[in-house]
């Protein structure tokens, strides 16, 4: 039987979460107050990679851009669940590998109707 956990078990995360955010609070704070404050045109023009600006900043993008974006995150995201997997498969046995099998198969599915929706096609 496994010993319940009390508030005190608690205390070096919540401890840990204090500092890090102590830490990023005092640190954007110091470094806005000593940080150089001299303002000239040239540090406040728009600066793309060294080309001269030409035109506005709001034109429309393709859909398409985001869109392939937003799916690599989907499918980099769901990669990433593949390792643990890995770590533990000896542990997992055939169960193990079942599963993620259908893991790999649904997202086969999915990529294979994105395939079909043509939703990587940029004409």
């Amino acid at each position: 039987m496994q010993a319940q956990s009390t508030a005190q078990d608690f205390i070096p995360i919540i401890f840990q979460v204090i500092v890090a955010l102590g830490f990023v609070v005092v640190t954007l704070f110091a470094t806005h107050l000593l940080g150089p404050k001299r303002k000239t045109n040239d540090k406040l023009t728009t600066f793309e990679s060294g080309i001269k600006v030409i035109g506005n900043a709001r034109q429309p993008f393709s859909i398409k851009y985001f869109l392939v974006a937003i799916l690599f995150v989907l499918f980099d995201v769901e990669v990433i669940f593949m390792y643990p997997w890995a770590v533990n498969f000896r542990e997992l046995g055939w169960n193990g590998v079942i599963e993620m099998f259908v893991f790999m198969g649904t997202l086969l599915l999915g990529f294979i109707y994105i395939l079909k929706k043509k939703a990587l096609d940029w004409h």
